[in-house]
């Protein structure tokens, strides 16, 4: 034996001096890196055994096999009332998204840009691109008839709606959408990251537990023992830490409610202003109600009203700043119909198209498929006309009147 040792040395000898690092490494001489790489080992063999530890304990928790740490009452309810914020804030803010923008494919697009860290690309509400087709459609029927004036006016209205859903929009995403996120986001995955820090504490603890109780020997007591020493105060520490932040989250209440409010306000100013845009289109096609209600059969608006709806007891109205008085309006409050006067260029004729209740005395009301005589007096709003039946005579909307001569 003693040749063939002496021969395998030399033979190693010649390797070593043509690829001294290889086999260096290899044949257990030092080298560099060495000493980080046992530490890499030994601490990835001690979290193995850390890991195997607590799913030992975990399934037989699960089984009934062992005891558990239970946490006390105030703990665990803080647990729940941080869940349940939890779950209902995805659902709110779910739901808030559905309501500012029901395309689910936009809300997919506007998520990959915010993960992007891009700029939303700006787009028309669809209020705005409904007025757009009405201003179209009224330039090809004509802007000077009936029809197309009565486009070109809804058509600004729904312009005005658009632009208001828009500042709804941005105010609600900036007010009471971005601190839902930041919520889920932010504070909520360190609660978790916490929670699941303290969820291994607390096996390892019950498996130190475990360990002491099936220790014999006074030595294995004692490395038990201390053992369950460090772990107890792990636990300790890690349950004050998520306590802390578990009861962070009345603060988040409090801010939560406080952009609720916020997004009332902003919900309010947007039906107000809405609200407001409908009455004014009223008045201008004639103070009656500008969507026909009924089946196809019928072609009859609703009766026209005086009053504003019942809703406006609820919402307030957003005041009108620096608007004058029209003039044209002022000539009709002041028309007195025994003086009126065809004028000199003449009378037309007009066929009623749809029944027509006078809101006053100074209007005149309306039959369909009858005919009447309709004129204009000066300083009159370009939406109204005199009409007269006989003895009878008093203002009528033009969007009524089918003008035959």
């Amino acid at each position: 034996m003693g040749p063939i040792k002496g021969r395998v040395r030399r033979g190693l000898s010649r390797l070593r001096s043509s690829f001294p690092y290889r086999l260096r490494r290899w044949s257990g001489a030092p080298a560099a890196g060495r000493g980080e790489m046992d530490f890499n080992m030994k601490k990835l063999a001690s979290d193995a055994g850390v890991f195997f530890s607590r799913a030992v304990q975990f399934t037989e928790e699960k089984l009934g096999q062992a005891e558990k740490t239970e946490l006390d009452a105030h703990f665990e309810n803080l647990l729940a009332k941080a869940d349940c914020t939890k779950n209902w804030t995805e659902k709110i803010l779910h739901q808030t998204e559905v309501l500012l923008q029901p395309n689910p494919s936009v809300r997919v697009e506007e998520f990959l840009y915010e993960k992007l860290d891009r700029k939303v690309p700006s787009r028309v509400t669809n209020g705005e691109l409904l007025a757009q087709y009405m201003v179209e459609a009224a330039n090809d029927f004509g802007p000077g008839t009936p029809y197309g004036k009565t486009l070109l006016k809804v058509g600004e209205t729904q312009k005005r709606l658009g632009g208001a859903e828009r500042d709804f929009m941005h105010s609600a995403s900036i007010n009471f959408l971005n601190p839902l996120r930041n919520f889920l986001e932010g504070d909520w995955r360190t609660i978790s990251k916490e929670r699941r820090i303290l969820e291994n504490r607390r096996l390892d603890l019950d498996a130190c537990k475990a360990r002491l109780k099936k220790a014999k020997a006074a030595e294995a007591k004692a490395s038990a023992e201390h053992e369950l020493r460090v772990a107890q105060t792990d636990f300790d520490r890690q349950a004050e830490v998520t306590r802390l932040l578990l009861e962070g989250i009345s603060s988040t209440h409090v801010n939560h409610l406080r952009c609720l409010h916020e997004f009332v306000e902003s919900q309010t100013t947007y039906y107000a202003q809405g609200y407001q845009y409908m009455l004014d289109l009223q008045k201008q096609l004639g103070r009656f109600p500008g969507t026909f209600v009924g089946n196809a059969e019928s072609t009859s608006p609703p009766p026209a009203t005086t009053s504003p709806p019942t809703v406006a007891a609820t919402i307030p109205v957003v005041p009108t700043v620096g608007r004058a008085p029209n003039p044209a309006t002022a000539v009709e409050g002041a028309l007195n119909l025994n003086d009126v006067k065809p004028p000199a260029s003449g009378t037309r004729k007009a066929r009623v198209l749809y029944d027509y209740e006078a809101a006053d005395s100074s209007e005149l009301a309306l039959l369909a498929d009858e005919m009447i005589t309709v004129y204009s007096l000066p300083g009159m709003d370009p939406d109204w006309l005199i009409g007269e039946r006989g003895n009878q005579k008093g203002k009528v909307p033009v969007t009524y009147l089918e003008l035959l001569s």
